[in-house]
């Protein structure tokens, strides 16, 4: 599932291992952090969860973000910052790509 292809490099980059109908993210391992590429179809949803701090930028579509109590449509070129611990869930609005950088070693796992 390649909504608007992303360059060879990332493209050949391991799977998470993410069992959401619509959501694909290829794991770039830094050290300490993980950085994960996600295409987001909008036939479904990330669902209300917490874990440790995240950032991530909207590279193309349209998403709507509920972190906490506040829900924001966000736009390609629009950033977020989701503090640890703090619930949130994503909803894709159209074909939409994200990258988000974890404050997680191992918050993926690679797809086997």
């Amino acid at each position: 599932m390649a909504l608007v292809a992303f360059p060879d490099m990332i493209e050949h980059l391991p799977e998470i291992d993410i069992n959401l109908e619509g959501v694909l993210g290829r794991l770039l391992q830094a050290g300490d952090k993980q950085i994960v590429f996600f295409d987001l179809e909008p036939i479904g949803r990330i669902p209300p969860h917490s874990h440790g701090a995240q950032w991530g930028i909207v590279l193309s579509g349209e998403i709507e973000m509920r972190i906490d109590a506040s829900t924001r449509v966000l736009r390609k070129g629009d950033s977020y910052y989701i503090p640890a611990g703090v619930e949130h869930e994503v909803r894709a609005l159209m074909p939409s790509q994200a990258m988000d950088m974890f404050d997680e070693p191992a918050r993926y796992k690679v797809k086997k």
